[in-house]
């Protein structure tokens, strides 16, 4: 493995990069979302600079520890341009840390209004570059096509929005299509399509809330990455995840924002909170058998077994560290 694996290397785009930070940090995304109750908790008024002390003070303690950055776009727009530009210095930091980010913008347009959301989040060298974004297939999974265009180009990735977290969103997501099947499982087998013939894993995924019931799409035939909001703040565990998954459970990426980041401000306290976090999804979430995955390893790098909280590396390109290897299946 290269020394730093959220860099666009020999991966195979942005599913191989994921993969790679997987194996090295565990199923675990942290989505960086400044709720206005989340600034209090954490003694910050709820102006630019406490949203800026915020997110950066979360993703200088959680990005070199995770695989998966999301900040919540909106949760910065509604300060304006100052929050955007706080946003742009946390894709910058998060990545910089060596974690892998992904934007949560949940776009979804038609045409070259579709195609300029593409340049603005995929494109290299845009401000607000991410290696990944959430979209919405309502205008049609084929609107999406100048998404996944640049994203191909780019080595990027994309998340589709499939079946969700909140219960409103069973009206459209449950409805049955002309073809027989549910709009979620349409949305699901597009994705597939696109995926089809990537190896190790494709560079496209979807997203499936946790609290989704149990099973309710098929994900044999995916391909590609699963990940899996709802986790602590609405309701779900880690511990619902190989019922709701299945033999898709290895692909999963569990999402969790306000449950962790409720252990802030204290660097220490989120880290650690991250780590147990992350060890716990990877147990559940079958490690090959033989391999690193949850629990606490007799010692990292000399330090004595009853100092470390996990076996988590603390750099994804300190590459002399133990692993915790979780991976995709090849």
């Amino acid at each position: 493995m290269p020394d730093n694996p959220t860099t666009p290397a020999d991966y195979g785009g942005f599913g191989g990069r994921l993969r790679a930070a997987v194996l090295a940090r565990g199923p675990l995304c942290v989505g960086i979302d400044p709720h206005p109750g989340l600034l209090h908790a954490w003694g910050l008024g709820d102006g630019v600079e406490g949203l800026e002390r915020f997110a950066l003070g979360a993703v200088e303690a959680l990005a070199p520890e995770v695989a998966l950055i999301k900040p919540q776009s909106a949760f910065f727009e509604r300060y304006g341009a100052r929050g955007v530009a706080v946003l742009e210095r946390v894709l910058a930091a998060a990545r910089d840390a060596g974690a892998l980010v992904l934007l949560d913008v949940k776009r979804g347009d038609i045409g070259s209004t579709m195609a300029g959301y593409a340049a603005a989040y995929l494109s290299d060298g845009a401000p607000l570059v991410a290696d990944a974004i959430t979209v919405s297939p309502y205008f049609g999974v084929g609107a999406l096509d100048p998404v996944f265009e640049l994203a191909g180009q780019t080595g990027r990735g994309v998340f589709v929005v499939a079946l969700t977290s909140n219960p409103e969103g069973l009206d459209v997501q449950a409805a049955i299509t002309s073809t027989g099947s549910t709009v979620a499982q349409s949305v699901v087998d597009a994705v597939a399509v696109r995926n089809a013939d990537r190896h190790p894993v494709g560079d496209v995924g979807v997203v499936v809330g946790a609290t989704t019931p149990a099973p309710a799409l098929r994900l044999e035939a995916l391909n590609g990455p699963i990940l899996a909001p709802g986790i602590g703040a609405q309701g779900a565990s880690l511990a619902d995840l190989p019922a709701l998954f299945g033999a898709s459970a290895c692909h999963v990426v569990a999402a969790t924002s306000r449950d962790l980041l409720r252990h802030g401000p204290r660097p220490a306290s989120l880290r650690r909170a991250a780590r147990r976090t992350a060890d716990v999804a990877a147990a559940l979430l079958r490690p090959l058998s033989g391999q690193v995955g949850g629990g606490t390893p007799g010692s990292v790098e000399g330090r004595p077994e009853d100092t470390v909280a996990a076996p988590i590396t603390t750099s994804l390109s300190t590459s002399n560290r133990r692993r915790r290897l979780w991976p995709f299946p090849s």
